[in-house]
């Protein structure tokens, strides 16, 4: 019976046991891969720079927060990160934003803090918890890039650079990562139903001049063969797999969740 239990619990709860670091967890995307974490049993740390919504969010599932502004590389030490990111086996770098000009028009500060934060700050919390996933021999390193990770669009000159960078990034973690147990891989969603795409809903339709009703149509989806925006808890139950032990032998890789767009 007990063997039956523990099999029982083992396929309900796959990551029992694990910590997890999610970067920009109290919100959209974040939010859903820490609920999916947590359902699959791991302790999910929940790092934001909103504490609020970190802390409502850490006590619906059980987990803890880390209130960081992780655009201020400068405090990122190892003194800092050593404490924040101790027993952590799964690490999530998923925190981003976006702006939306041609490149004539893209102010520098803009392009800066965009690859600050995309991919600055992920190669800084990938240096540092490394270490002691080489010395567990265990380690799952999960980017959460964009299908602009492997494409281009027009007026993203800073999101489709930092999205293509942290691609590169998670290989080269994956070439390291491989002999002590880590896996580094990316998911690589279209345009997925969150406040972030929301917020660009309205940009779109001043920088193409149309209204904002069209935007998803003529421009958001116009590349997808499947019609809609991607669901958050889909993206989340991606990242679980990658999570998982079922994924031991999956690294180096990035897994398009956006309904065909790359498929063209």
């Amino acid at each position: 019976m007990t063997e039956l239990t523990d099999a029982a619990n083992a396929a309900t709860q796959p990551l029992a046991g694990r910590r997890a670091v999610v970067t920009g967890g109290a919100s959209g995307i974040g939010a859903a891969v820490v609920r999916t974490l947590a359902a699959a049993g791991a302790h999910v740390v929940v790092a934001d720079i909103d504490k609020t919504g970190a802390t409502a969010l850490a006590e619906e599932v059980g987990g803890s927060i880390w209130t960081v502004n992780l655009m201020d590389t400068d405090a990122l030490t190892d003194e800092v990160l050593a404490p924040a990111l101790a027993g952590v086996d799964i690490l999530v770098n998923n925190a981003g934003i976006q702006r939306i000009n041609p490149i004539q028009d893209f102010k520098p500060a803009d392009f800066h803090n965009i690859l600050t934060l995309l991919l600055e700050a992920p190669f800084l919390l990938i240096r540092a918890v490394l270490p002691q996933m080489y010395a567990a021999n265990f380690g799952r390193i999960i980017n959460v890039s964009s299908v602009h990770g492997i494409r281009a669009s027009p007026f993203k000159s800073a999101y489709v650079s930092a999205k293509h960078g942290l691609e590169g990034l998670s290989k080269v973690t994956a070439l390291e990562g491989g002999a002590h147990g880590v896996t580094s891989n990316c998911v690589a969603p279209g345009y997925v139903r969150t406040p972030l795409v929301e917020k660009q809903i309205t940009d779109q339709a001043l920088v193409h001049g149309i209204p904002e009703s069209e935007v998803l149509s003529k421009i958001m989806l116009t590349e997808s063969a499947i019609k809609r925006l991607v669901e958050p808890n889909e993206v989340g139950s991606l990242v679980a797999w990658l999570a998982s032990d079922a994924a031991a032998m999956v690294t180096g890789s990035s897994y398009t969740m956006d309904g065909g767009w790359s498929a063209r």
